[in-house]
């Protein structure tokens, strides 16, 4: 049997991925407003503070979600134990603290203390900090970078005027930064990529949901690699504010710090500056209008969160939403495109309602806190309670994870990596040993072993399926390898070696999977790189087969390098190839990704190279991909239905990360104008 046989069983087994709803077992708790949810890690989720959206009672209860047994449970805490409060942020620190900082108390008193949650002991301490604090605030975002808390925009103020600030709390020696303006915005995202702050969601000024991103680089900035309080000796003469005076934040009293529900309180003191100057750094934004993948962020209810240099949205249900609306996108950041990964209907069901998203550490989960729009449905028939979890896979989207997206970003900013090799696309070894890859051992590379793979014929003939598999048997020309290298990093190979079979005695192996897919295969074992280098990097069609090959030989690390290249790179020539891979590896996702991209472009589609070349059983399923009441139009019957956005036989080539070509009725003509005008910079 071939391996595309066993790859091709192995996919019909397989479902395609939909996230399963875990309702929780035991006492739950109310449905909370504003208050904090973190994934903490060890299959826990922390909940503290918010208010009850039924008798508008503040709390500072701390809630532990056991994800392994379904139960939520009250912890008992110790301590300087903060007083009730809503609207604050907790950020996950060190891997074991909840740092808190700021909120509003039931007196409606801004806040803008911060609180350590020690989550091993349960015991709350607060620090002793210096420097002047910003102002009190609520619904602001945080985020931890570099041993500094980052603080941006929120309420405040007796008008709930929106703040347009950011700072820092150097966690090092616990001072306060001076305070920059930035931009105006209150229940938003704000996360760090690149040696940028990224800010994104929320409302402004106006009180409307916006779609601008905004972005302040702090790459090179001195004011963010020093304090401009206390520690600091250096004069920079540029204002009071940035070389006052230490001030100390003082420490509550008592064993338990603030009681609940009461107004002996910090809040924010007075400043001595009214209006900051800019934040240093270039500051820009950008506003998406249009976009054939652009979440409408005033409809349903939006969750952003970072993960693999992209902001994701996950657009769940509103009261009043059409289930077309609903959706997870994703931006890339690098190209500022938008991505639809997944229609809403497969992801989040009708019948409820999602009030709060959190993420691990290294963004490969997300999990989804709500309940049912029909409380009693669930038997919680006195109201609504955080009853439901839905737990989500993005790797099962291509989303790679920040500690292998950081591994494999090809920054171009940072020195060679290798004093043997400046290729800035491959990093470390992988530079060093590309050096020695396929080089014959006549010329002193010491390869040890020989690889073949099948015999590729250039050919447009319809029969060409059936001319290479009489081909199988001819092997393609010899690529040179160390068999050091291919045991330590392909986990068959060292299983085969070590047992000593043909392979072992002839030093020679052969792969029944095209020449140029093996020699990528191969090249990524010496790099741990799938990107283009050059000449040297994988084509479309190549890394489609290695998709092939990681599923044939259970490599998830390669699996999930090509998906994610594949889907973010899915274009016209290589669509059909993408889906015929993806299929044979029982890439369900990405399979429906590239038959959905086919049928939008059918036209070209069916005149590329790739779709030809596919075996007459692939192009018989691509073709019943279509529903059984579908038709094919033509470009003038699109026009006229204004569906076509891109003109007839429009021959400029396009990316999918631009926007996909809409077909339905619905669609928008004015947005091709809008989707030319974001691919400014």
């Amino acid at each position: 049997m071939s391996n595309n046989q066993i790859a091709r069983r192995g996919a019909n087994k397989k479902d395609s991925y939909k996230p399963k709803i875990v309702t929780t077992v035991g006492a739950k708790p109310a449905c909370l407003v504003n208050a904090s949810v973190t994934y903490v890690g060890n299959d826990q989720i922390y909940a503290f503070g918010g208010f009850d959206q039924y008798t508008d009672e503040v709390y500072n209860h701390v809630l532990r979600l056991n994800l392994q047994t379904r139960q939520w449970n009250l912890v008992d805490n110790y301590g300087d134990i903060p007083g009730v409060r809503m609207g604050h942020t907790a950020s996950l620190w060190q891997g074991d603290k909840l740092l808190v900082f700021g909120g509003e108390n039931e007196h409606r008193t801004y806040l803008s203390d911060v609180i350590i949650f020690d989550l091993k002991s349960a015991h709350w301490t607060q620090p002793d900090i210096h420097g002047i604090p910003p102002k009190g605030r609520a619904r602001h975002s945080a985020v931890i970078y570099d041993d500094k808390l980052f603080i941006l925009g929120g309420m405040s103020g007796h008008e709930n005027y929106v703040l347009d600030d950011i700072s820092y709390l150097d966690l090092k020696n616990w001072t306060w930064s001076r305070t920059w303006r930035f931009v105006p915005r209150y229940d938003h995202t704000t996360w760090v990529w690149d040696g940028k702050i990224w800010v994104f969601g929320g409302m402004g000024e106006d009180m409307e949901k916006t779609s601008e991103i905004w972005w302040l680089d702090i790459r090179g900035s001195p004011a963010f690699e020093m304090m401009a309080y206390g520690m600091n000796k250096a004069s920079t003469g540029r204002g009071r504010e940035s070389n006052g005076p230490s001030w100390r934040v003082p420490l509550t009293t008592g064993t338990t710090g603030y009681a609940a529900n009461s107004s002996s309180v910090q809040s924010q003191p007075i400043t001595t500056n009214n209006r900051s100057m800019f934040a240093p750094g270039a500051i820009s934004s950008l506003k998406f209008v249009a976009s054939q993948n652009l979440p409408t962020q005033a409809l349903g209810n939006h969750f952003h969160v970072f993960t693999s240099g992209q902001l994701v949205d996950f657009v769940t249900p509103a009261t009043v939403m059409s289930s077309c609306d609903i959706s997870l996108s994703t931006l890339d950041l690098d190209t500022l495109r938008w991505h639809k990964l997944a229609d809403g209907k497969d992801m989040f069901p009708q019948n409820y309602r999602w009030h709060y998203c959190t993420l691990n550490e290294d963004g490969t989960h997300a999990w989804l806190l709500g309940c049912p729009t029909d409380p009693a449905a669930n038997g919680d028939s006195n109201g609504e309670y955080l009853s439901d979890v839905l737990p989500i896979d993005l790797t099962r989207f291509g989303l790679l994870g920040n500690a292998l997206t950081s591994a494999t970003r090809a920054d171009t900013s940072k020195m060679p990596p290798s004093d043997a090799n400046g290729n800035p696309m491959l990093s470390g070894i992988g530079a060093d040993l590309a050096r020695t890859f396929d080089q014959a051992p006549e010329t002193g590379s010491g390869a040890d072993f020989i690889v073949t793979g099948l015999l590729e014929e250039d050919s447009d003939d319809d029969d060409f399926a059936s001319v290479a598999e009489e081909n199988v048997s001819q092997e393609s020309a010899q690529i040179h390898v160390h068999k050091m290298i291919l045991q330590a990093r392909w986990p068959h190979f060292a299983r085969m070696y070590n047992s000593k079979m043909l392979e072992f005695h002839q030093k020679k192996m052969h792969i029944p999977e095209p020449y140029s897919t093996v020699r990528a295969f191969l090249y990524y074992l010496y790099t741990d790189s799938i990107n283009p280098h050059g000449n040297q990097g994988p084509c479309l069609t190549d890394v489609a087969g290695m998709l092939v090959m990681a599923n044939i030989y259970v490599m998830p690390r390669l699996r999930i390098l090509c998906v994610n290249r594949l889907h973010k790179e899915l274009d016209v020539e290589h669509a059909a190839i993408i889906w015929e891979r993806a299929n044979t590896a029982g890439e369900n996702w990405l399979k429906d990704r590239a038959a959905d991209f086919c049928m939008t472009y059918w036209g070209r589609i069916v005149r590329t190279k790739g779709f030809r070349s596919l075996p007459k059983r692939s192009l018989l399923d691509l073709c019943e991909e279509i529903d059984d009441l579908g038709r094919i139009l033509s470009g003038e019957e699109l026009e006229g239905l204004g569906a076509l956005k891109y003109g007839y036989r429009d021959s400029r080539k396009r990316s999918l990360g631009g926007a996909g070509l809409a077909t339905g009725e619905d669609a928008d003509e004015g947005e091709e104008v809008e989707e030319e005008g974001m691919e400014l910079t």
